[in-house]
């Protein structure tokens, strides 16, 4: 069974729910604490051993290209001022030369579509799928996880990562129908996308962390319209569910919807808590301000 070698980042989105301050700049470039919301995701998937990033962008999204090249003023400027420290951290962050790959989504025509415009950088192979709005904080990360149920499954399926919410919320989500165990995953039996109230058939919800084959293409070429007039890749997940096993992994560890602005504070007030160079001095300060209000 192939391993999984390259994942793909959907970053052409328009962050139109952090407006102004995606005007200029894309809301993957976002900073939880001092690191860009798409380096945390990045860096996920690195750990799970993924050797090649694509990344499908739009307009004014040169900046993420940037980000993940090498700046060599910065670099000499670091040097000269003797930021050891600091150019490390930008070498640690840097991916290797040739690992990256992006390519241009030229119509927002949804989340499918972005998938569909890798397909000649994915090739005939499986691949991950991280949305890059979905910080995922666990001390094993959910991708490798996810890895780790793919290869003990066995087999050339699919696997979803999954988490429960309150049964009341389930509308908001895709949500998907579970089937027997097999190992420390379930054979998904249905997908349902934004169930109505009181029809969903769990509460465990599609989270935006996806290892799919790649017969995903041929179902997306196909550039059916789904909800909201756009080409939807959980649409294309149920089309070849007819085809092939789908799993679902219900993964150790918290997500924080960092495309909405509840999931990005509390992203950084989680990853801010985590670091000794800052926690003592703003937990303080969060009681503080907790106090005055």
């Amino acid at each position: 069974m192939k391993k999984i070698r390259k994942a793909v980042f959907p970053v052409a989105g328009l962050g139109t729910r952090f407006l102004p301050a995606t005007k200029a700049m894309p809301k993957e470039m976002l900073p939880v604490v001092d690191r860009p919301v798409i380096q945390y995701v990045v860096d996920e998937a690195r750990a799970a051993g993924v050797e090649h990033f694509i990344f499908v962008t739009g307009r004014n999204k040169a900046v993420i290209e940037d980000h993940f090249d090498r700046q060599v003023e910065l670099e000499m400027t670091l040097s000269e001022r003797n930021k050891k420290s600091e150019l490390v951290a930008l070498e640690n962050d840097l991916p290797g030369a040739g690992t990256t790959s992006f390519t241009r989504q030229q119509s927002p025509l949804g989340l499918g579509h972005a998938v569909w415009c890798a397909r000649e950088l994915v090739g005939r192979e499986p691949f991950a799928l991280l949305l890059p709005d979905v910080l995922v904080h666990a001390k094993k990360g959910c991708l490798a996880q996810m890895i780790e149920a793919y290869l003990a499954i066995g087999e050339a399926s699919n696997v979803i990562a999954v988490e429960e919410v309150p049964d009341d919320m389930t509308h908001m989500y895709g949500v998907v129908g579970t089937g027997k165990k097999r190992d420390n995953a379930f054979e998904i039996t249905s997908m349902v996308e934004k169930p109505a109230k009181g029809t969903a058939p769990s509460n465990l919800i599609i989270t935006g962390r996806y290892i799919l084959q790649p017969e995903i293409f041929d179902m997306l070429s196909a550039h059916e319209r789904g909800a909201g007039n756009e080409i939807q890749i959980t649409d294309a997940m149920i089309r070849l569910s007819q085809r092939q096993a789908f799993y679902g992994l219900k993964f150790e560890g918290r997500t924080y919807d960092c495309g909405s602005k509840l999931g990005f504070l509390s992203a950084n007030v989680a990853y801010a808590l985590e670091r000794d160079d800052l926690a003592p001095a703003f937990r303080t300060e969060l009681q503080r301000l907790l106090a005055a209000k």
